[in-house]
């Protein structure tokens, strides 16, 4: 399961600005803002994007300066993965170590949509143990129960980050795991595809 919400797309205008900087062609840019207050790419400036993708990630270094924020729910055996884009990117993320007895423990709080209906059943019984925990932890506020319950936690727990990246630690997402084995990489390499001049600059331009 994975939850993208409240993501948007960030200094477009700056970024195509420095792209023209080395050939001093800022005169030939002709791009604007809609009533939406939406940043347009005219022909010259989305001419020049696909260029310099197309030449490369050495050519390309304006995407760096096209920053995405986004608040993303998945679970903590995802963001085991996700960190490996670290490099260039920012994330907050809500806490399990101050927060995470705050609440009662349900099957919300879990990844548990390709669990057969065996293992679900299961798993209630986990769920109701870390809700035992919580409530001992509560009522005695002894450590050693809020050791119990970050030790035992499953990897399928849930948690929300909000997301700083770039255009380029998309492409990079994008083409290394938009066939992956988890469903929740597929739904963000989706969400990707949909963001401003991204599918002009890198998909239709590779394939």
């Amino acid at each position: 399961m994975i939850k993208l919400e409240k993501y948007c797309v960030m200094n477009f205008e700056n970024a195509i600005r420095g792209a023209r900087n080395p050939m001093n062609s800022w005169s030939k840019s002709d791009s604007s803002y809609d009533e939406s207050g939406n940043y347009i790419l005219g022909e010259n400036d989305l001419s020049l994007a696909v260029k310099l993708c197309r030449a490369g990630s050495d050519h390309r270094k304006f995407v760096r300066q096209i920053f995405v924020s986004i608040d993303i729910t998945a679970p903590l055996y995802w963001w085991k993965e996700f960190d490996t884009y670290k490099v260039g990117t920012v994330a907050n993320s809500t806490s399990t170590m101050h927060k995470i007895h705050s609440k009662e423990f349900t099957y919300e709080d879990f990844s548990c949509d390709h669990m057969t209906q065996e293992t679900k059943a299961e798993f209630g019984h986990i769920i109701e143990y870390l809700e035992s925990l919580r409530l001992k932890y509560l009522e005695t506020k002894d450590k050693k129960y809020w050791y119990d319950i970050i030790q035992f936690l499953p990897s399928s727990y849930n948690q929300m980050r909000t997301c700083t990246l770039n255009y380029e630690n998309l492409v990079n997402i994008y083409y290394a795991r938009r066939y992956h084995k988890l469903d929740e990489w597929h739904d963000l390499c989706a969400l990707i595809e949909t963001l401003p001049y991204f599918k002009e600059m890198f998909i239709d331009n590779k394939e």
